[in-house]
């Protein structure tokens, strides 16, 4: 008995969804494990602010990665767990040691950037195979995260 036999989806189109899904995973292992290490990292007259901001964001991060990897149990696909795998998969790459809060949010933004780019790219793809269910899941995403791209531009400029 599996749940994709009760969801009524194409498996054909469902494979490519979860290819997608599993893509995103990577991408957000390697963002949430950077922002851990910028909230970790900063310094400087920013820091309160900047220190409990980047955990809020890494928190947020953590419980994406937790709802496309159930995305992809759902949908009969197995979600990759090994970080070797991660850093393969991912355009989203690891960063060094960094300080300077303005220097992290330039990086966020290029990893949201991604990010939203791959959810639409999922989003998509599981629109063309009426998933509705992971067209939910990235519509929220992409919402949420635009809101964070807007704060962080304004918080830049």
């Amino acid at each position: 008995m599996k749940t994709l036999d009760y969801l009524g989806l194409d498996p054909k189109n469902v494979k490519k969804t979860v290819d997608g899904l599993q893509e995103l995973l990577a991408n957000f292992q390697v963002y949430y494990t950077n922002l851990r290490g910028f909230h970790w990292n900063v310094t400087g007259m920013m820091f309160f602010g900047a220190h409990a901001r980047f955990e809020e964001y890494y928190d947020d991060a953590a419980a994406k990665v937790d709802e496309v990897a159930e995305r992809i149990l759902m949908l009969g696909g197995v979600p990759a767990h090994n970080f070797s795998d991660y850093l393969k998969a991912s355009a989203i790459k690891e960063t060094a040691v960094v300080s300077d809060h303005k220097e992290i949010l330039k990086l966020i933004l290029d990893n949201l950037k991604v990010l939203i780019s791959l959810e639409r790219k999922v989003l998509e793809t599981a629109s063309e195979g009426d998933d509705e269910g992971t067209v939910a899941l990235m519509s929220d995403f992409i919402s949420a995260q635009e809101k964070t791209v807007w704060m962080l531009t304004a918080t830049l400029s």
